[in-house]
């Protein structure tokens, strides 16, 4: 049996799919990425432990299909935005990989004359403010603090432009990860030169998403284990490929993913770049991708959990809110509820509120984020239907309260790893299996389960979300 490669290149864990003509997923590794800290202020991969991780996942994955990486015949990826490597002019590596979340630049806010160009986000899309965690305030930062290792430098690449660039020998990379570096010019998928602060340094030339950029070479062989001469597709931004691997654009209109953050994310055939969010490039030459996310997203609850129930399971833990009426008795979790001291971070709190009521009101606060990026998308025209992603996509209950307050269909669907399925469905139409990503899509998107809401709750949710907004002006 043949297969195509997904790879899905998180900060956490790097995520490996093997996905054969039919869309199963016969092989799936989730390999752990370890990361040196240094001072506490570093977030950095080697790069040997990088292609470690990768082969091992590779491994694995091949074990668990009961098949051989000579049975691939094409690849693709997703990827984090803003993590990347310094090379010197034989593009050999000068640092680690510096992952986007590396705080080495946080007490400067250094990207903030980028940031202030004439029309930066007609022609970037970037409506997100600067800070530490974009690349180019890191480059600012050796260029300032460590000159000698900077005055070697030749090429920035990010991450998926190194795992491009050592898989086919080609200096390209995605535009839609580009995008996310406040440089690129949406319009003509090309560096805005005057935004970049440097001289003599080289950036991989953005392809657009899905693009194949070449066969593998005997480098990315070496390297990683994949045959030789397979075709290797340039992928997208994770939350954009595990959006169309989850339905979105074929049979939901939006995508949101409940993880550490919580995201939204709507394809559209129109650029409308908004203040917060990030509009970048789609698939085809008229489809972009809008890009909302905050920080109330599964953090809170772990923490809630690793507090006060860490003995349970996570179905166990979410399970003490099932029997609790909607508005939790009155209980409301504040935005990052966990950061204030004690429980101050809810309000009405009382004796009479036991775990599933702190519990339902974490998932709630979720619940009322998601609709406020929901309306930044999609400003008086609601979505009929949206595809769940992210851990938060195993809860049913989370799902339903999701479903009961928006007032729209949720939907789940069988893929386990959306990201990985779909950057596979891009690698199938490189290795000749379907015509177009429609095809795919009619044949590989398979939903799950349908959380429709209950217009009695969302009634209730109705007057709930007008006091607890009120409240929050």
């Amino acid at each position: 049996m043949d297969y195509v490669l997904g790879v899905d290149l998180g900060t956490s864990y790097f995520k490996l799919g093997l996905l054969n003509k039919q869309g199963d997923l016969c092989g799936f590794s989730r390999i752990f990425v370890p990361k040196d800290t240094g001072d506490g202020t570093r977030s950095e991969v080697p790069v040997d432990h990088f292609w470690q991780v990768l082969k091992k996942g590779l491994q694995d994955a091949c074990v668990q299909a009961q098949t051989t990486p000579s049975r691939i015949k094409a690849v693709s990826y997703s990827s984090q935005a803003n993590s990347f490597v310094l090379l010197d002019k034989n593009k050999s590596p000068l640092t680690p990989i510096i992952l986007w979340c590396d705080n080495r630049a946080e007490n400067a806010d250094l990207c903030k004359d980028v940031f202030n160009n004439d029309g930066f986000l007609d022609i970037t899309g970037l409506g997100i403010g600067c800070s530490h965690q974009f690349c180019i305030s890191k480059l600012l930062w050796f260029q300032q603090l460590q000159p000698d290792l900077w005055s070697q430098v030749d090429h920035v690449m990010t991450i998926s432009d190194y795992f491009t660039y050592c898989m086919t020998g080609q200096t390209v990379g995605d535009a839609s990860t580009a995008s996310l570096l406040g440089l690129l010019n949406i319009h003509n998928l090309q560096w805005q030169k005057d935004f970049f602060p440097f001289e003599h340094i080289h950036l991989s030339t953005p392809l657009r998403p899905g693009t194949c950029a070449g066969s593998v070479v005997k480098n990315g062989t070496e390297l990683f284990g994949l045959p030789p001469d397979i075709p290797f597709v340039v992928g997208s931004l994770d939350h954009l490929m595990g959006a169309v691997g989850a339905g979105a654009g074929s049979i939901a209109d939006m995508s949101e993913s409940t993880g550490t953050v919580l995201a939204c994310l709507k394809l559209s055939s129109h650029y409308h770049p908004l203040e917060n969010t990030s509009t970048g490039p789609g698939f085809t030459e008229n489809q972009y991708y809008q890009l909302a996310f905050n920080d109330n997203g599964a953090v809170g609850l772990e923490w809630y959990q690793n507090k006060f129930s860490d003995k349970e399971t996570f179905h166990q833990f979410v399970q003490s809110a099932r029997d609790i009426n909607v508005g939790s008795n009155g209980l409301v979790a504040k935005p990052g509820f966990h950061l204030y001291k004690g429980m101050e971070g809810f309000d009405n709190c009382s004796l009479l509120h036991e775990k599933g009521h702190f519990t339902r009101a974490i998932l709630e606060l979720t619940a009322l984020s998601l609709f406020q990026l929901v309306n930044i998308l999609s400003p008086g025209s609601l979505p009929q239907r949206i595809a769940a992603t992210g851990g938060g996509a195993k809860s049913e209950i989370w799902l339903q309260i999701k479903a009961d307050l928006l007032g729209i269909e949720f939907i789940t669907t069988q893929a386990q790893a959306p990201a990985c399925t779909g950057a596979a469905m891009y690698a199938s139409l490189a290795a000749g299996w379907f015509a177009d990503i429609e095809a795919v899509s009619a044949k590989w998107i398979k939903i799950k389960n349908i959380f429709k809401p209950i217009e009695r709750n969302h009634e209730k949710y109705q007057e709930w979300y007008n006091a607890v907004t009120s409240n929050q002006v």
